[in-house]
């Protein structure tokens, strides 16, 4: 695809200077050729706007003076995701509904959906307009797929979930697998059946190989706008809130709720049955296993505020093998008092 910079900057309503040049992809700064639309995010790489190549640079109004031909932005990262979009190469070209794939004469399927083969899509679905199904899916019985969905290779999703629209679910990822719930008999692990199902709302994405459970008699729900990374597990009868963002491997214990506007860093640990509020920052490797309140921002297994982490881990724990002798110093001095005041205690008798 190839746009002129003028074209760009009217598209997302920004200004530019210098030539109008035609623009056909975007790279960094060190990478970018003449054809590329590059950009300055961090003040740090300003010095490779001397020796840039890029035919256009994505810039703040602070740096406009430093580059030949310029679009003028006050917030760059979200205008640079824009840019990308319009460049952007979407995966697939099929339209339609595959004869490989296997409809259940049942299922509404939105004309404008695409289905691929190879596919299943069981009683009762709906599909919304513009959606696409890859390759080996399974949409289970009653399940409901908004519009302009996007559910990638060997997506699952099992019987009765709902799906909002424009939901983006990464290849590999589950949607309503059984919660782990069993009773514990004199006989074993007695499984307890998993009657619920998953809601997810509009503007969500899920990463790659996730697994979101189905709540064992209610609904495990994920709010509007809320991004999940990959490997992430979201347990049974989880509430999770509105435009949270959830990174790799992080885990969620089953009935726990979670406000709005919260970000739980890397393989952090929600424990089972915990509330956490909303705008609430958990860092990675945390582990959470108590009620947070709003605006807490916390670190650490087991968590601490955030403050009170830097202190430890930066100045506490590094001192900890000096600590550690002069505590072998001590007791040694210790014991060779109390062998004196125990010597001195005999010779008074």
């Amino acid at each position: 695809m190839t746009l002129s910079l003028s074209s760009i900057a009217k598209q997302l309503g920004l200004e530019f200077t210098g030539e109008d040049k035609n623009i056909t992809g975007v790279n960094t700064l060190e990478k970018a050729g003449p054809g590329d639309i590059s950009f300055l995010v961090n003040p740090k790489y300003a010095r490779l706007l001397e020796t840039t190549n890029a035919g256009a640079i994505l810039v703040g109004p602070e740096n406009v003076e430093k580059v030949d031909s310029a679009l003028i932005s006050s917030n760059i990262y979200l205008d640079l995701a824009k840019v990308v979009k319009l460049f952007e190469v979407p995966q697939g070209r099929m339209t339609g509904s595959s004869e490989l794939a296997y409809i259940h004469e049942s299922a509404d399927i939105a004309k404008s959906a695409t289905v691929y083969p190879f596919a299943f899509v069981g009683e009762g679905v709906t599909i919304g307009e513009n959606s696409t199904i890859f390759p080996g899916c399974y949409i289970g019985e009653e399940s409901t797929i908004g519009t302009d969905c996007t559910l990638y290779p060997n997506v699952v999703v099992m019987g009765g979930c709902i799906l909002g629209d424009n939901t983006i679910i990464q290849p590999g990822a589950v949607i309503g697998a059984d919660g782990f719930g069993y009773a514990q008999t004199p006989l074993g692990h007695m499984k307890i059946p998993q009657i619920g199902n998953v809601q997810l709302e509009d503007n969500i994405e899920v990463g790659a190989n996730t697994a979101i459970d189905r709540a064992a008699l209610d609904v495990t729900k994920v709010g509007t706008g809320t991004k999940i990374d990959n490997l992430v597990q979201v347990g049974h009868n989880v509430r999770l809130g509105n435009h949270c963002l959830v990174v790799g491997q992080v885990g969620i214990g089953g009935s726990t709720t979670i406000g709005d506007n919260v970000v739980l860093g890397g393989q952090a640990g929600i424990a089972d049955n915990v509330t956490i509020g909303s705008n609430v920052k958990v860092a990675g490797q945390s582990g959470v296993n108590n009620r947070l309140a709003d605006e807490s921002i916390v670190a650490g297994s087991p968590y601490m505020p955030y403050p009170v982490y830097l202190k430890a881990m930066g100045v506490c724990v590094p001192r900890l093998p000096e600590m550690f002798k002069k505590i072998k110093r001590l007791e040694k001095r210790l014991a060779a008092l109390e062998t004196t005041r125990g010597e001195d205690h005999d010779d008074g008798c």
